[in-house]
């Protein structure tokens, strides 16, 4: 089922929950253990995060070194296929320009509809680690907006060889990043809610924001969106804390500023394990506000804490 129709056939906020694929030469079960104590919360999509190739030189045997294309974490379609056949639960795959030409993309979406997968979250995806700057692969994306585009025409059933005919048209529903607290490239809050709208106005069906701990940022960036004529689905990404090294950490990574009532219970911990109980607090006074708002969603990235996350939505009910 399409994002857009779980929300709209709910009659109260929504729980979903972001994976990451287990790095390459790891199995699949420890991704099972980290979702199995959520799924008694009948999440209603899972989304699976997907990973850009890198470019490392290896050393060879007479001395030289050798340019070498290796990808950590693999498999976000067949992790997608898989946790659907597992817990029987809806997954969006997310699909990025890093490390990606257009035809790569194109088979992508091929296999994901393929699987019965008809959800995908659109990104532009991170800059590799020895790049000061995002570089799209030869042949592929600059912008997300050109990757939702070429989503968009899959589902007109446009592919990438004009000849061919009778074309299936797919039926992706797509959703895309929304930033409370602007994206870190963008000069202004203004010119990145343009972006967004004309994500939107692409063929975009819904929106997830990057993680905030300032619920009073997301309802401003809501209606920010809603007084430009954004009208579609924006749900809120939540991220729990849990140690001291987070507070320079995240603001850094991903552009946001911690309030200060947080950063400063969380400087009087003595441990990371107070650091979890003030994160657990935080979060679950974040949801229940946002939840008494009447977002449609409640997405928690759940990287490394499932028991945390856990523990708040199992304070929501």
């Amino acid at each position: 089922m399409k994002v857009t129709d779980h929300i709209a056939q709910a009659k109260d906020t929504l729980i979903s929950f972001e994976v990451l694929p287990p790095l390459k030469g790891k199995g699949i079960e420890a991704l099972y253990k980290h979702l199995d104590p959520l799924m008694e919360f009948k999440p209603s999509f899972i989304n699976v995060t997907y990973h850009r190739s890198e470019h490392v030189f290896k050393k060879t045997a007479d001395g030289n070194f050798q340019k070498v294309v290796i990808r950590k974490r693999p498999g976000t379609e067949s992790i997608c296929a898989a946790i659907m056949n597992k817990y029987n639960v809806d997954t969006v795959p997310h699909l990025i320009c890093g490390g990606f030409s257009i035809n790569d993309t194109e088979d992508a979406l091929i296999n994901l509809r393929y699987l019965g997968i008809d959800n995908v979250l659109v990104l532009r995806g991170d800059a590799a680690k020895n790049e000061t700057a995002f570089e799209p692969e030869p042949g592929g994306h600059k912008y997300a907006s050109d990757l939702l585009k070429q989503v968009a025409n899959l589902n007109a059933g446009i592919y990438l060889e004009d000849e061919l005919k009778g074309t299936h048209k797919t039926e992706f529903c797509i959703g895309v990043a929304g930033y409370p607290e602007k994206h870190f490239e963008a000069p202004n809050m203004d010119t990145d809610l343009q972006y967004l709208k004309a994500k939107v106005e692409a063929g975009a069906d819904y929106i997830i924001t990057q993680m905030f701990f300032d619920n009073a940022k997301f309802f401003a960036f809501e209606k920010a969106c809603r007084d430009i004529g954004i009208t579609v689905p924006i749900i809120p990404g939540l991220k729990p804390i849990y140690t001291r090294k987070q507070l320079t950490v995240l603001p850094k990574t991903f552009s946001i500023e911690l309030p200060s009532d947080l950063s400063t219970a969380v400087m009087q911990c003595k441990s990371d394990e107070d650091v979890e109980k003030v994160g657990t607090e935080w979060l679950l006074n974040q949801s229940r506000e946002l939840k008494k708002a009447g977002v449609p969603v409640l997405h928690y990235y759940t990287l490394g804490r499932p028991l945390m996350v856990a523990e708040v939505v199992k304070g929501l009910l």
